[in-house]
């Protein structure tokens, strides 16, 4: 139930469902007065949500930095950065496909001697094996070695990510190995917050696919989609934050 209600919240925080719900008021209400603010509210909205330099500025003051250390006994990967591909069998990347690509790149600069892939099934719809098991066959067509790679294919979120990693790190009877967890920038403010909280020392975060970018004229003006799309990401995420600062995560 608990699943079921936070993808149901997630689906409540995106702007457009906001654009869309003021739209409607506007087209039904009888009130003229309210019709009219109603709709210059959606407009605002609207530009606001879907203007990428605006979204640039609030990501730069919320994103994690890169790390300082060189090197690493653990990289861990978290999911959700992929769908499985059911025309053929294999890893299909998304959004948030630099946090594999980085990985594999950290992997060949010897940065992380091996990569723990956490991440099962966070999809009621999505058929298919759990994303750690096909990404773990995606970088053994890599030809990185069985050895490097440990999956973890239970967690359905960032929580369970850890939880289940910290079990898997514990029967490697390993003392205390030094951590990089990589994950999308926007993703780690929160991903620290619920490390903490499982006890995880000695670990860092390296973030990739920032919501930051090099801007053009255009970007200044002009509503863009892409904006609109990093916008639900930072709202789930600053929910998902406040909900585990108050323990209710």
């Amino acid at each position: 139930m608990a699943f079921f209600l936070s993808k149901f919240l997630l689906f409540l925080i995106r702007p457009l469902v906001w654009v869309i719900t003021m739209m409607i008021y506007a087209l039904f209400s009888q009130n003229k007065r309210r019709k009219r603010k109603s709709l210059i509210f959606a407009i605002v909205l609207l530009y606001f949500f879907s203007n990428k330099f605006i979204l640039g500025q609030v990501a730069y003051w919320y994103e994690a930095k890169q790390p300082v250390s060189a090197h690493y006994d653990i990289g861990l990967l978290l999911g959700g950065f992929s769908g499985y591909n059911t025309e053929t069998n294999s890893l299909k990347a998304q959004f948030t496909g630099d946090r594999l690509a980085q990985t594999i790149r950290l992997y060949h600069e010897g940065k992380i001697d091996r990569i723990l892939m956490s991440g099962g099934s966070g999809s009621f719809l999505e058929k298919g094996p759990p994303e750690a098991v096909y990404t773990a066959e995606y970088l053994k067509a890599l030809k990185i070695p069985d050895s490097v790679v440990i999956i973890e294919k239970e967690s359905r979120n960032t929580k369970e990510n850890f939880k289940y990693a910290a079990e898997i790190l514990k029967g490697l009877h390993k003392t205390d190995p030094k951590i990089l967890v990589i994950t999308s920038a926007w993703h780690i403010p929160r991903t620290k917050l619920l490390a903490e909280k499982q006890g995880f020392k000695n670990i860092d975060f390296y973030p990739t696919n920032s919501l930051k970018d090099n801007y053009s004229f255009e970007d200044y003006l002009l509503p863009q989609a892409s904006a609109i799309n990093g916008w639900e990401l930072l709202l789930k995420e600053w929910v998902g934050y406040i909900m585990t600062w108050i323990g209710l995560t």
